[in-house]
């Protein structure tokens, strides 16, 4: 983002410590610079958390819009619909979809007793990634807020082990890599 604005929040507000994933307090009144808005999360630098990402519900401390919680239609087939969702997931590190970043290798609905589960088989760019959890709970939760989808699993892999010949084309062109 070109000329980054300064904000102060005008509430306290929960945030995740990036790449940790520990969670932390800010107060209203901190200064804060916003890195990058995708999806319905913000990355922001503050003085003395570093990079922190909040989630869009409390955009309202940032001044912003907080997102709407709604469900979502299919549109197409369900498999189509959840890939679609998954595309609106980002690392907070990475201006890329986790889709484009060739971290999700697998998506299977299934009917099981009159319920539609949908199990995500997906990666990271680091073993060690401490928003590993928070990326995989993000794609559960848009899953789940398919109209339809009673049951979600995010199941996080490191086979085959995910490296940079994984990224689509568009996700190269996003990143400057073509």
């Amino acid at each position: 983002m070109d000329n980054i604005e300064t904000l102060l929040l005008t509430r306290d507000c929960d945030a995740i410590q990036i790449p940790s994933g520990f969670p932390v307090h800010l107060t209203q009144g901190t200064e804060v610079r916003i890195t990058q808005s995708l999806g319905d999360a913000y990355t922001v630098v503050t003085a003395t958390n570093g990079l922190v990402r909040i989630e869009g519900k409390d955009a309202d401390a940032l001044n912003l819009t907080p997102t709407a919680q709604q469900r979502v239609q299919v549109e197409g087939t369900l498999e189509e619909t959840v890939w679609a969702q998954l595309r609106t997931v980002f690392d907070p590190e990475i201006p890329v979809d986790i889709v484009n970043l060739g971290l999700v290798y697998d998506c299977q609905v299934s009917q099981v007793d009159s319920k539609t589960s949908v199990t995500v088989r997906m990666t990271l760019t680091a073993p060690g990634c401490g928003m590993g959890p928070v990326i995989a709970a993000t794609a559960k939760a848009r899953v789940l807020a398919i109209a339809g989808v009673d049951e979600a699993q995010v199941e996080l892999v490191w086979d085959p082990p995910w490296n940079q010949s994984m990224i689509t084309q568009e996700g190269r062109m996003k990143l400057g890599m073509l």
